[in-house]
């Protein structure tokens, strides 16, 4: 028996291969097929099985493309209202891969519909456990992204007491030595305090994970649907992609046309410019909002941006270019990008630069918007008085930010502002809109 982890950075998802006797089962698979195929390729081995813990919020999961290419079954929850053709996979259901056995558990909480699979070896020991998002390291998925999407909503008060069955009365009754294997590491939005750690097991769980402590059923409901994170735009489409399955991938990425800046189409259109700040500051067209090629690119661009609303995406790099695409298609939104544009555009505008020391001096004479999330601001303000509005918010509240004087706008190292920054420049002409970007570390020491 082998077991393999996939790991997406960007997105913080874990996917796994369980191998055995040259037969293959996929747990959760990204969007793109060939992490998956080229395994099965090098082992020798064929895909037999695809399963769904649930219908994913944080990412656009390639499970009918792997079940259509590899004619393998898709195993799911029946409560999971999938729209693809599949097997119900709930408790008392198992499937065979090799010489091991791979049992489905009923976990609501995370979503109503979540599955784990528990692993049991050639000799029918109890020996992982794939727990989707309902139990991370270090933390239990949140219940707060199923109240008005997928085949079975439901309010985040009822899933978090949910939850709290699922953890105690089936994961925790597992072995201590059941090795846990997540779907999500730190980093994913799925969850508020996930660990580093890429598995774990079910003793060190118990001993550890703030999550499975002893305490009441409503003590817990209000731990787990307290301080969560942002839901970013695109978690409802995701949901909705994932109940009916993703278009092809390689097919999707490949209608986005390449185009120069001159040729758009829809010159009102989003522009997405990936760009450095320093180069997007120098020159960039009148409505592109710098959101930089980082580790985060996917999650921010889902956040700021809704879904079916076209943008171009815009690098001065194709080979990068294309990358981006690709990612932008981790979360299912490929078809909203009208044209890539792999050249500085022509007719630039200009973003004006900030007298740090100036500012330092005087701040009262600055409107400052904090674009931190709720939680941030609330763990550390940096400045008294800095009007607060999180960056996946921006464009929806710009009318609330005033402009009887210049205005800075600052986030916690310097990569939103520069997004945040460039979005209210398209709406505030009466004063300059700065980016105190990395500066930011010397009003807060973290430089």
């Amino acid at each position: 028996m082998k077991i393999e982890q996939i790991e997406d950075k960007g997105l913080a998802h874990f996917s796994y291969l369980i191998m055995s006797d040259a037969e293959i089962a996929v747990i959760d698979p990204g969007r793109d097929p060939r992490p998956y195929e080229e395994f099965a390729m090098v082992h020798d081995a064929r895909i037999i099985a695809i399963i769904e813990t649930h219908p994913h919020a944080d990412f656009v999961s390639g499970h009918l493309e792997l079940s259509e290419a590899k004619q393998a079954p898709i195993y799911v929850s029946k409560r999971a209202g999938a729209k693809y053709k599949h097997t119900p996979f709930d408790e008392g259901n198992e499937i065979r891969v090799g010489q091991v056995t791979l049992q489905a558990l009923n976990t609501p909480g995370h979503s109503p519909d979540s599955i784990s699979v528990l692993l049991r070896d050639e000799e029918g020991k109890e020996h992982a456990v794939f727990t989707g998002d309902t139990l991370f390291i270090g933390d239990v998925g949140r219940p707060d992204l199923r109240e008005e999407v997928g085949h079975e909503t439901s309010a985040r008060q009822d899933l978090a007491r949910q939850m709290y069955h699922s953890t105690r009365e089936k994961l925790m009754k597992l072995p201590d030595q059941v090795v846990v294997y997540p779907a999500h590491g730190a980093g994913s939005l799925c969850g508020k305090a996930l660990s580093e750690a890429k598995s774990g097991t079910i003793g060190e769980e118990k001993k550890t994970n703030p999550a499975l402590q002893e305490m009441t059923e409503d003590a817990f409901v209000d731990f787990l649907t307290q301080d969560q994170p942002f839901v970013p735009k695109y978690f409802k489409y995701a949901v909705q992609v994932n109940q009916r399955g993703a278009p092809k991938f390689f097919s999707s990425i490949k209608q986005v046309p390449i185009i120069a800046p001159d040729h758009r189409r829809h010159r009102e259109a989003l522009v997405i410019d990936t760009r450095p700040q320093a180069r997007f500051k120098k020159g960039h067209l009148p409505s592109a909002i710098n959101l930089q090629d980082g580790p985060k690119f996917e999650t921010w661009l889902g956040s700021i941006v809704a879904p079916e609303e076209e943008f171009y995406l815009l690098s001065d790099d194709e080979e990068q270019l294309r990358e981006l695409i690709s990612r932008t298609a981790r979360i299912g939104y490929e078809p909203f990008i009208l044209g890539a544009l792999p050249v500085p555009p022509a007719g630039q505008e200009t973003s004006p630069v900030l007298d740090v020391e100036a500012f330092k001096a005087h701040p009262q004479n600055y409107t400052i918007i904090d674009i931190r999330n709720t939680n941030e601001v609330k763990e550390k303000r940096v400045f008294a008085g800095a009007l607060e509005i999180p960056l996946p918010e921006l464009r929806e509240r710009v009318d609330e930010v005033p402009t009887d004087k210049p205005i800075v706008v600052h986030c916690a190292g310097g990569y939103r502002s520069a997004a945040g920054a460039s979005i209210l420049a398209q709406f505030i002409t009466e004063v300059p809109v700065y980016d105190l970007s990395e500066a930011i570390t010397q009003f807060t020491g973290n430089h």
